[in-house]
């Protein structure tokens, strides 16, 4: 069962997302929140294994609520939801630590796969503004010192793949490797770039034109 947490001041959004992350699909929503400054008590009593996160709230948002939460060690993922008009809002959310973003007008596959995807150590950024979005992060974020040419050519297809948005399954599948071996090369990659995490990856992959938006 992976646990979740809602964070939006709109019970309307809250109530849409309770019925799309069903128990009889393997989630249980442990906790809401409606204001970003209840998420730290919320997440230290509710344990839950995915945060998910409006941006705009009244009294502290989406980015700030998301750099707190990250401050922790043990912090779960961070899944944003956002309208089209967010992309300065994304990329400080990225920059904030977020693991993934989703439209708010996604359809509930979609929804079930981010958070699922989140739960498994994974990313989710959608394709629908992932373009727009990483414009905004390079115009106020640096780039990074480290070269891609450091990675070996297997660790560089498993780059491209990740940027792409597929699973360690799936990239294990495309590649004919298992999924332990997907999970090392993963793990060197983060360590050569010196990435954070799988959203940072995808950031990079894209940054430096490994993959292209679609």
């Amino acid at each position: 069962m992976i646990k979740v947490l809602l964070v939006d001041d709109q019970e309307l959004v809250r109530s849409g997302l309770r019925r799309i992350l069903r128990r009889k699909d393997g989630f249980a929503v442990v906790g809401e929140c409606a204001d970003g400054s209840e998420v730290a008590s919320a997440v230290a009593a509710d344990r839950p294994d995915v945060v998910v996160m409006d941006l705009r709230m009244k009294h502290v948002d989406g980015i700030e609520a998301t750099r707190r939460l990250q401050a922790a060690d043990d912090a779960p993922p961070v899944l944003v939801l956002t309208t089209f008009d967010d992309d300065q809002l994304l990329s400080g959310a990225l920059r904030a630590g977020a693991s993934g973003f989703l439209l708010k007008d996604s359809p509930a596959e979609d929804v079930i796969r981010a958070v699922r995807s989140l739960a498994a150590g994974e990313a989710c950024l959608d394709p629908a503004v992932t373009g727009r979005v990483l414009t905004a992060y390079r115009s106020s974020s640096p780039a990074p010192e480290v070269a891609v040419d450091e990675l070996t050519s297997r660790e560089h297809d498993v780059l491209v793949l990740i940027g792409r948005g597929l699973s360690n399954s799936e990239i294990a599948a495309e590649l004919g490797i298992s999924e332990v071996t997907v999970k090392s090369h993963v793990g060197r990659i983060f360590v050569k770039l010196d990435l954070r995490d799988r959203a940072a990856a995808i950031v990079y992959a894209f940054d430096h034109r490994i993959v292209r938006p679609r």
